[in-house]
């Protein structure tokens, strides 16, 4: 009987990829997901999120139901430190720090927001009346402050929570996506560009490699100029 060989074959040590090439592609691939969550946090929130402030004028917000309803589904793991809590003037002012989980590096990061909310006093009463302040007028301006700082905090995270909701001018974040995707095509191209270059036979190659060198040195070797070269040596 033949003994069957099962001793695995050791690759060639040029088909083995590089460690420098593994972290590179791994560090795209990080800001390829980066800016894909920028380009989400960063979509204009459905109108029917919107409401009308009770209190100021063609003023919208988002409830903070929706607020809390969006960490969750975008973050999982999110939670809120209060930082101060004093009495300024007639309201209760609140400071919060808003911990969420990065849903791409795993890591836990934070923004501060902060709000206030008046304490309510007796009908006809002036605001800075503390003699008249009603008796659950901490109770309702307390939460109600919290609930104003989770938000002013939320809202750093991008127009999905708010921010530049009441702004005259915006700015569009979707020009942004897969702009990584394209630097990393652009790397392998290079790469196989390169590799091409070791081999290749044309008579035309050390027109090639000149036209390549002028490219880099101007800043001219971008993703239009690596496809044209990769179509003069046959490789696309």
């Amino acid at each position: 009987m033949t003994k069957e060989n099962t001793s695995l074959t050791k690759p060639a040590a040029s088909s083995l990829p590089k460690l420098s090439d593994i972290y590179e592609a791994s560090k795209n691939l990080a800001l390829s997901k980066d800016n894909d969550l920028v380009v989400l946090l960063n979509q204009d929130p459905p109108k029917e999120w919107l409401k009308d402030h009770p209190t100021a004028a063609k003023v919208k917000y988002i409830p903070i139901a929706i607020i809390e309803w969006l960490l969750t589904y975008i973050f999982t793991s999110w939670h809120v430190e209060i930082l101060e809590a004093k009495l300024v003037a007639n309201s209760i002012q609140v400071t919060v720090r808003l911990f969420y989980r990065d849903p791409v590096s795993g890591e836990e990061r934070h923004t501060d927001g902060i709000g206030a909310a008046p304490l309510q006093t007796n009908a006809g009463a002036a605001a800075s009346d503390f003699d008249k302040i009603k008796n659950a007028a901490v109770m309702i301006a307390a939460p109600m402050a919290k609930s104003y700082a989770i938000k002013d905090a939320a809202e750093m995270l991008g127009k999905l929570f708010g921010k530049n909701l009441n702004r005259k001018e915006d700015i569009d974040y979707t020009h942004l996506q897969g702009r990584f995707e394209k630097n990393d095509e652009l790397t392998v191209i290079k790469k196989n560009i390169k590799d091409t270059l070791d081999v290749y036979q044309g008579t035309d190659l050390e027109e090639i490699r000149e036209e390549c060198q002028a490219a880099t040195t101007l800043g001219l070797f971008d993703l239009d100029f690596a496809m044209k070269i990769a179509g003069k040596l046959g490789i696309i």
